[in-house]
């Protein structure tokens, strides 16, 4: 089984990061965070002529259609810079939604323009405390929902939403009539949020029905392990150089064994964190049996790696770490706001749980 990328998704990983690192730092997250907008248009409407927003919208419908795989590799490379742009919302969500489980004439209007960057998309999952897909309070009935969700990552800045509803995934416009909404305060504040309320608004259902939801929430779950899997990595980065320069008692603080202890432990979790991503983007590209238990896998790893490479890294920074001018924020809260968007970490577990113990039921017959 080889987990290594091709040469062309490598090379694409380098013009990644090299652009973003170039266009894309954490000045820009700053810029955001005190503004109103929620997203630097010019950075995305460069993202968009680079063709990441195409990426894996087929041919038919205006993209490139390339796999997984590539869009994997993006999607941690934007997790590295805490990007202030809804490329989680509209491409590794919204739509890869559309691209599996979407109705014909949903892919005919909206991919096209999700291709060229004239929409924007986002998913709405949570309503609170409800675990996505299980117990969603929103009611349906003749085409029109009604209920709340809350919160919307880039709801403000989106032209449609896929929302989770009692039985699988909807799509409604953001200026239909009976959709309203409310900018709501998150721990991540590059990403705004907001109340999405739905007042007898007219919806269209998607393909797939329950079983379609719980595909694309394992979908999700591995891509947002690789933008965890950026994030931890920059966290661990960050946290290491600074170790190397900052002097206490007359030596740099990276000579001393418990900050040597503390860098190796976020190393091995993120190592560990990148062998689970492996294994969910295999599942999820070759449709295997092992999704529903890899990308679990990928789930938790990623974000138990990228929370403790947060936490750590403003830890090592000491009182400098805790204050609004560091950047050490940036990463502490996008790992808090990546692991409540699919449910919490007991609904994985649980779910991880339930695969291992059909897998070896199955193994036993």
């Amino acid at each position: 089984m080889n987990f290594q990328f091709s040469e062309e998704a490598e090379a694409l990983r380098e013009q990644a990061r090299r652009f973003l690192e170039d266009r894309s730092g954490r000045e820009k997250a700053r810029a955001v965070m005190t503004a109103e907008s929620g997203i630097d248009r010019d950075l995305w409407a460069e993202i968009v002529a680079l063709g990441w927003t195409a990426l894996r919208i087929p041919e038919e419908h205006g993209g490139l259609g390339l796999s997984v795989l590539e869009l994997c590799v993006l999607a941690e490379e934007v997790g590295r810079v805490v990007s202030p742009v809804p490329f989680t919302s509209s491409v590794l969500l919204a739509t890869e939604a559309l691209i599996a489980h979407g109705t014909d004439a949903q892919k005919a209007k909206w991919l096209p323009k999700l291709a060229d960057g004239s929409a924007i998309g986002t998913v709405a999952l949570s309503e609170g405390t409800a675990t996505p897909g299980t117990r969603s309070k929103i009611k349906i009935a003749d085409g029109k929902a009604t209920g709340v969700k809350v919160p919307v990552a880039d709801a403000k800045v989106a032209d449609f939403i896929i929302f989770s509803g009692p039985d699988g995934l909807y799509l409604v416009e953001t200026a239909a009539q009976g959709v309203s909404m409310d900018g709501v305060e998150t721990i991540d504040l590059v990403r705004l949020s907001a109340r999405v309320t739905l007042n007898n608004a007219a919806v269209e259902p998607l393909n797939g029905g329950q079983a379609g939801l719980e595909h694309f929430l394992q979908s999700a779950a591995v891509l947002l392990a690789f933008e965890g899997l950026g994030g931890a990595d920059a966290a661990m980065e960050m946290a290491l150089s600074y170790a190397k320069e900052r002097v206490a008692f007359g030596r740099k603080i990276a000579g001393y064994q418990a900050v040597k202890h503390r860098l190796a432990d976020m190393y091995i979790k993120n190592q560990l964190a990148r062998s689970h991503a492996y294994y969910g983007a295999w599942a999820l590209l070759t449709g295997a049996t092992e999704l529903v238990q890899a990308s679990a896998g990928a789930r938790l790893a990623a974000m138990d790696a990228y929370q403790f490479a947060a936490e750590e890294n403003v830890q090592l920074h000491g009182g400098i770490g805790f204050t609004w001018e560091s950047d050490c924020q940036f990463y502490y809260r996008r790992a808090r706001l990546l692991t409540l968007m699919l449910g919490a970490k007991a609904h994985w577990a649980d779910v991880l749980v339930r695969a291992l113990e059909q897998r070896n039921t199955m193994m036993a017959a």
